[in-house]
């Protein structure tokens, strides 16, 4: 009887969760800020809590907890894309490890990125040689982008990166 009852509170969680991605937008499980990443995470949590939860009341908790974190995420990314300042205050700003070749030492040890590290995002991605290597950015939410090629990076992509 019991799987009766968890595969009836995993439908209704899933339910939810779809009508509250409609209602807020594919942001809804994206990682474009560390905010977003604490979100979606929590989110996972709240949603295993849910489904196994032993009471009625914790059930329905759970449920309310997911609704919570939905209307937080929404009112938060609704003041990131409003208020200069708050968006200053909740996310990290991306860093520039690598410049037109140039690793940015300096710049590693801010982000406590190692050196081993960097050569494995720069194998990762492919890039051959380390002069075709236009630009290497630690973004907010920890992953690394790497821009090579033969040709200049357009200045409005570092926008917002610290160099």
């Amino acid at each position: 009887m019991d799987i009766v009852y968890i595969l009836l509170r995993a439908a209704l969680v899933v339910a939810l969760i779809i009508v509250l991605t409609r209602l807020n937008g594919l942001r809804s499980f994206s990682k474009m800020s560390g905010f977003d990443f604490a979100i979606t995470v929590a989110k996972g949590s709240v949603l295993a809590s849910a489904v196994m939860a032993g009471q009625p009341s914790a059930f329905w908790g759970n449920m309310g907890a997911l609704v919570a974190l939905f209307v937080v995420q929404r009112a938060i990314s609704t003041a990131r894309t409003r208020l200069g300042w708050f968006h200053r205050t909740v996310d990290n700003s991306p860093l520039l490890l690598m410049r037109d070749g140039e690793i940015i030492e300096e710049n590693l040890r801010r982000g406590r990125v190692s050196r081993s590290d960097l050569m494995g995002k720069l194998r990762e991605a492919n890039a051959l040689r380390l002069q075709d290597v236009r630009a290497v950015i630690l973004e907010d939410t920890g992953d690394v982008s790497v821009l090579h090629g033969d040709t200049q990076v357009d200045d409005c992509l570092l926008d917002g990166v610290t160099t």
